[in-house]
């Protein structure tokens, strides 16, 4: 399956940039383990002294970032766990920058190595737990942030949120 067969109906339109970020070809089983490797291989390339940079007043570090790309995993794989099982429940937002503000200080201190392996471990529940799904739960859907989402759809959106952010170490960080 690929992004390409994703209906409009099964995502926000706030994620279109995220599945703009993600080529027509790719299959999503594939290429959570391929988009993986390539940020880690591009995130080590990362001259040491840039991990601390602000590109401007007010925004985050690479290693901000980081940890926000791995807390946003973790929403968008639980919003995908809870659909896949049925619940309707209507889940709530999420808000970034309340997360950031917690966990931002934290992140800054830590050693890139620490956080790359949490970022490996995160995807590997990631993949493992879509690798579970039949084709009959990846299009479940439910609703977040009041909007109607598919567990497919999100496992799209994992990938795309983590090129997007890619996207910008390049153009602001490097």
């Amino acid at each position: 399956m690929n992004v390409t067969q994703l209906l409009p109906d099964e995502y926000a339109p706030y994620y279109k940039t995220y599945l703009d970020a993600i080529g027509p070809d790719v299959e999503l089983i594939d290429e959570l383990e391929i988009s993986l490797h390539k940020t880690i291989q591009f995130v080590q390339d990362i001259p040491m002294d840039k991990f601390d940079y602000r590109y401007a007043e007010g925004k985050w570090t690479i290693k901000e970032i980081l940890q926000h790309i791995i807390d946003a995993e973790r929403v968008f794989v639980y919003r995908a766990l809870r659909f896949s099982r049925n619940d309707q429940t209507p889940l709530p937002g999420f808000d970034e920058n309340s997360y950031a503000d917690v966990v931002n200080p934290t992140a800054n201190r830590r050693h890139l190595k620490e956080i790359l392996t949490e970022l490996t471990a995160v995807r590997h529940a990631t993949i493992t737990l879509f690798k579970s799904f039949t084709e009959e739960d990846l299009l479940k859907k439910g609703i977040a942030s009041e909007n109607v989402m598919s567990v497919r759809a999100l496992g799209f959106v994992t990938i795309g949120h983590q090129n997007h952010h890619m996207k910008v170490f390049r153009e602001r960080y490097l």
